[in-house]
């Protein structure tokens, strides 16, 4: 959870000296910059994130997934203020994958290109290593993290040791080059050069790259872990480096070119290489399994359709692979890697999508310490302006970058983000109109009792899955209708995605006779968490039923959605609703259900 904000000195410094604003190795300019460095780290990741927001969590879970899912269990006043809040959310969560790609690209590029330094005849091998080492990191995707996983922890504490010694070696030769840890050196560097200051944060905030992760990966570890290795090991370590860099830069000018890797001895460059490749790819892994989550979550909060998502894992509920989001991600990543080229091209499309989830971050954690922890206005108000300053600043910094390859996560992000909206209210639509379809569930019950004609009661069970507990499912109705036909033992089992993680085993089920005890027909209610995958057989089995269900047909209610030009939506994003429909997951997959007792009865809604 610490790579991507860990392998940021590889690039951070180098970046915001050797970026379009061109800017001069002076004094001046070194501590001002490396006190921006450590208040950024400061506000943004410590105050905000460490302290703040790791408290506005889901039941012990965060992300912007989680933020959401608290914005609507809140009480605002007006749907819309909820909408619009929940919109921007959706925003945000699009942002992340532009973010998630870029992450790897600019990580791995920037710890190949140390080549360069170790033998400058290298710098042809550094795009085909870097794609070798992506494609690779990929390819295990499908075999889960587990075992690899183990070796993460000792990999970074590495890695980290490493950041803090060749640091400290430079600040020892230097010590007052502890005296940008002053704020008035940040502010000074600001008064004087604000031009050349305001275009330097672009590249800075390259430094609180991975905040978001603290925030995301917390369900995993828990808030106080995440305290105490960032107090611990990971702040002092990325201080002491940074400012190793930075009287390293001031002693000799010329290691601006690539201040990280010219803080390392010559004898230790080639392992210092492997790595810092090391803790790239785990910098990467760690995006990529955070986009696997944020999928998952987006499914079951009803931002996406059904998608298919393995666990590779029997111990860790947490761990996923998302195949569609997997090769989406690889696919991207190597357009940068070889469009961009090089680690400074890439940084010129870094930042705006980092920076506009840490603003959206900030906004929908305050409307949350307003909502649900009800302190007062004048808080709430002190506390969003003191950070959305902060969050601003950069984010209006980094736009300045769009036309040098910004547009890229943005075109990204509000692609994803116009799936994300169009899937959630073309799913309103839908199941607005598929409910009047399906009419009153008891209704149909007691239609069935009092009937002159009824269906023949044939032997066995059949479990009926619907998303309404009470309505009728359709593959039931058209049964009854066309088929005249109905088992014995008939379970409706209606599965909802709560707005918490997980689920207590005791609130898994309810049961309901649907008022007419012996007629054969019950009512079970199942409620999975967003991070949970439903497994309905499971789930039933351990509902106590008064059937078994070891040999019950499963059947799925199979609907074609039709785009009708009636003004609900824009036809064009009717068309996209009915593309992604028809090319969602296979639901007895995702439901778990056994694939040789399912059938699927269904017809079309209107859109």
């Amino acid at each position: 959870m610490f790579g991507d904000i860990g392998t940021s000195p590889l690039y951070a410094m180098k970046e915001t000296f050797n970026g379009h604003h061109e800017l001069e190795p002076s004094a001046g300019a070194v501590y001002g910059v490396l006190s921006l460095i450590f208040w950024a780290l400061t506000i943004i990741v410590t105050l905000k994130y460490v302290l703040f927001i790791t408290r506005a969590n889901n039941h012990g879970e965060g992300g912007i997934m989680a933020l959401i899912a608290l914005i609507q269990s809140a009480k605002l006043k007006g749907a819309r203020n909820t909408l619009l809040l929940v919109a921007l959310g959706a925003f945000g969560a699009a942002l992340f994958y532009g973010d998630g790609m870029i992450t790897p690209a600019i990580s791995v590029l920037s710890a190949v290109e140390g080549l360069e330094v170790v033998e400058p005849d290298l710098g042809d091998y550094v795009i085909p290593i870097t794609l070798a080492i992506l494609t690779t990191l990929f390819v295990v995707q499908r075999f889960g993290t587990g075992v690899v996983g183990r070796a993460f922890g000792p990999v970074m504490v590495l890695w980290f040791g490493a950041l803090a010694v060749f640091g400290l070696i430079e600040v020892i030769d230097d010590p007052s080059i502890l005296r940008a840890l002053s704020p008035h050196y940040g502010i000074e560097f600001l008064v004087e050069r604000p031009g050349t200051a305001f275009l330097a944060l672009g590249s800075i905030v390259l430094a609180v790259t991975g905040a978001e992760a603290l925030y995301a990966d917390m369900g995993h570890f828990g808030r106080s872990p995440i305290r105490r290795s960032w107090f611990a090991l990971v702040l002092p370590a990325l201080l002491l480096n940074y400012m190793g860099q930075g009287a390293l830069v001031l002693s000799d000018p010329s290691a601006i070119d690539s201040p990280f890797f010219r803080l390392v001895p010559d004898g230790l460059l080639l392992p210092m290489v492997i790595l810092a490749s090391s803790a790239a790819v785990i910098a990467s892994q760690a995006v990529i399994s955070g986009a696997f989550s944020v999928t998952r979550q987006a499914v079951q909060l009803g931002f996406l359709p059904l998608l298919t998502i393995r666990h590779t894992s029997r111990e860790s509920i947490g761990q996923v692979y998302v195949p569609a989001v997997n090769w989406g991600l690889f696919a991207a990543i190597v357009v940068l890697v070889v469009g961009f080229g090089s680690s400074s091209a890439l940084a010129s499309a870094y930042g705006i999508a980092v920076t506009g989830t840490l603003t959206i971050d900030t906004i929908l954690a305050f409307v949350v310490v307003r909502t649900l922890w009800h302190k007062p206005m004048w808080m709430v108000i002190a506390g969003a302006t003191g950070f959305l300053i902060v969050d601003l600043a950069f984010f209006a910094a980094n736009l300045t970058k769009v036309l040098a390859g910004g547009w890229f996560p943005l075109a990204i992000g509000l692609a994803i983000f116009t799936v994300l909206i169009t899937w959630r209210r073309g799913r309103e639509i839908v199941s607005r109109n598929r409910e009047e379809e399906e009419g009153s569930l008891r209704d149909f019950v007691l239609a069935l009792e009092a009937a002159e004609d009824p269906p023949v009661r044939v032997a066995g069970t059949a479990i009926f899955l619907n998303a309404n507990a009470t309505t009728t499912p359709l593959a039931m109705r058209y049964n009854v209708e066309h088929n005249r036909v109905l088992h014995r033992h008939v379970i409706v089992t209606s599965v909802e995605t709560t707005g918490v993680p997980y689920v207590h085993p005791e609130d898994r089920h309810e049961l309901d006779d649907l008022l007419i005890p012996d007629d054969g027909i019950i009512l079970v209610r199942l409620r999975f968490g967003f991070q949970e995958s439903p497994d309905v057989p499971a789930a039933l089995r351990a509902a106590d039923l008064p059937w078994k269900i070891d040999d019950a047909t499963y059947f799925l209610s199979r609907i074609t959605v039709d785009p009708e030009p009636n003004g609900s939506m824009a036809m064009w994003r009717k068309r996209l609703f009915a593309t992604i429909s028809r090319n969602a997951a296979n639901r007895s997959e995702y439901f778990n259900l056994p694939a040789d007792r399912v059938v699927s009865l269904g017809g079309n809604i209107e859109l």
